[in-house]
């Protein structure tokens, strides 16, 4: 993961942020170890036409996150072509709300992708997509900008407004849990930390 989470897991950010910000676990990673971290720039398409991806790998920003609403739709709409292009311009990787194929290539080529089903079913190529408005992926809408991180355990949506605030509460997170780890390797309890 990049710089942008400051290193910090999709869970120990849910857990710091104490707001309702992880997608619904049917978004997935499509090969093990799978990371990805930084800005969204938001793609609403149609499901079953994959055009908009094509534009927005020509628009997307060096170090964003493809967020891509494709309502669920089961078709392939991204594949070890359009990872290869978006790989060359330095986006960090997708998250869609809809199907994805070639993944085994995605992993040999090490581009973080996260979806909703993994399928050899073809797309067409007639809607160039909208670029400008917020979209609903996994559950959660996301606006332009906002911090998308996704590991093994999931994808969150950070607003962009509320980052700063969340990181430093997971670096505070992440400091009491090596507290509470060397404890447990001094014999402490689980029941005894918590006051359980």
């Amino acid at each position: 993961m990049s710089n942008a989470a400051r290193g910090h897991s999709s869970a120990t950010l849910y857990e710091a942020s104490k707001m309702p910000c992880a997608c619904d676990p049917g978004i997935k990673p499509v090969w093990q170890g799978a990371k990805v971290a930084g800005p969204a720039f938001t793609v609403r398409g149609v499901g079953g036409d994959n055009l908009a991806l094509h534009h927005a790998v020509l628009n997307a920003p060096s170090g964003s996150v493809l967020v891509v609403d494709m309502q669920g739709a089961e078709h392939g709409h991204w594949g070890e072509i359009l990872a290869a292009a978006a790989q060359h311009r330095g986006i960090a990787g997708l998250v869609i709300d809809g199907g994805v194929r070639d993944t085994d290539e995605m992993a040999e080529m090490e581009f973080p992708v996260f979806s909703r089903s993994v399928t050899v079913v073809g797309t067409a190529k007639d809607y160039t997509g909208d670029f400008t408005s917020p979209v609903r992926v996994g559950g959660l809408t996301v606006r332009a900008g906002d911090l998308v991180v996704g590991d093994a355990d999931g994808v969150v949506v950070l607003p962009h407004d509320a980052v700063d605030a969340v990181l430093d509460k997971a670096d505070a997170r992440v400091a009491d849990e090596h507290r509470i780890l060397a404890e447990i390797r001094a014999g402490k309890s689980t029941l005894e930390l918590y006051s359980l």
